[in-house]
């Protein structure tokens, strides 16, 4: 049977004003105040009237049982809500799954809107249980969504879950995403990154994966992938991308590894001499046009060419993008 009940205590905050920390202080010297005590002290439970109508300052330990246990209460009472709320939404999406997912067709859905996307990925990443992948492209993560992600994904963390996530190596001078991986690092995430990610992707204990509708806008349609087989081939991508990726490490000095720049400038190099613009270049590898054009600039000034035409030229007849290592890198691991 369900049951609805609104069991919240009701609790008012109340703040310590300064005219009441220095009356709280002047009482507990023994200097009685002339002047009433501010509501604030008696609201804490700080100072309490005696018979005689004098007033007594308390232990503050004392009196904050008396103020924060209520509150305490109150917190138990939504976290056992919310755990309650996720175990029945994880069931309802289990059913949901079931009769939408591989059993029934392709095993491929769409979810269409922001919140929709969000509520679905909040879901599957609470009920994740051995293994989470991802795959960020785009540079530096907005501070909200960092900030958001940050305690989902501890909370997986500490109940075992291995999370493995690839980035662009733009991210390594980008500070929020920095003290972002730091944080989850210490919890036991393992971070890399390469210059060229392919597609956003978030796989789930390899039984679900998200991915961007390609042909729509990123933040209004998702792809659900549900089939055994287009799993293991995302996760292979996946793991061939890991491969290729330079750890990402917590300790502020190994943030701009040596191979950054030259790397990175390789990477912008190869694809423009296969005709890509700056735009799309920038685009492709999580940067600014400016950064694109800074290092297709310093390129110029190095062979000193005087045309992009003859930039591509001079660079395709050096032969310095011929290397393996940095064909591989520019190339990524694209869909």
């Amino acid at each position: 049977m369900c049951a609805k009940s609104d069991t919240g205590v009701r609790v008012p905050s109340v703040e310590l004003c300064n005219e009441g920390l220095a009356y709280y202080e002047d009482i507990v010297r023994g200097a009685l105040p002339v002047q009433g005590s501010p509501q604030c002290l008696l609201d804490l439970g700080l100072l309490q009237e005696l018979p005689d109508g004098q007033l007594m300052p308390l232990p503050p330990g004392l009196a904050a049982n008396a103020v924060m246990r209520p509150l305490e209460t109150d917190i138990e009472q939504k976290q056992r809500a919310l755990a309650a709320a996720r175990i029945a939404m994880h069931k309802a999406e289990e059913v949901y799954r079931a009769h939408t997912g591989s059993g029934t067709g392709s095993g491929i859905r769409a979810i269409s809107g922001a919140d929709a996307i969000s509520a679905t990925l909040s879901s599957v990443v609470q009920s994740c249980r051995e293994e989470l992948l991802t795959a960020q492209p785009g540079g530096g993560r907005p501070s909200e969504l960092l900030g958001k992600a940050l305690t989902s994904d501890v909370a997986a963390l500490e109940r075992g879950v291995r999370q493995r996530t690839i980035y662009q190596h733009t991210v390594r001078t980008h500070g929020p995403t920095l003290a972002y991986v730091e944080q989850i690092s210490v919890a036991g995430a393992e971070v890399r990154t390469l210059n060229e990610v392919f597609d956003r992707l978030i796989v789930c204990d390899r039984k679900i994966a998200f991915v961007p509708d390609p042909g729509e806008e990123r933040r209004q349609l998702a792809l659900v992938i549900e089939h055994p087989g287009m799993i293991r081939y995302l996760v292979g991508i996946f793991d061939k991308s890991w491969e290729r990726a330079a750890p990402l490490r917590h300790t502020p000095s190994e943030h701009r590894p040596p191979l950054l720049t030259d790397e990175t400038r390789r990477a912008v190099l190869h694809l423009m001499v296969n005709g890509y613009t700056d735009d799309t270049i920038a685009g492709r590898l999580g940067m600014s046009a400016r950064t694109v054009a800074t290092h297709v600039g310093k390129a110029s000034e190095q062979f000193g060419s005087r045309s992009r035409a003859q930039l591509a030229y001079l660079i395709g007849r050096s032969g310095i993008l011929d290397e393996e290592l940095y064909g591989l890198a520019a190339e990524g691991g694209g869909l």
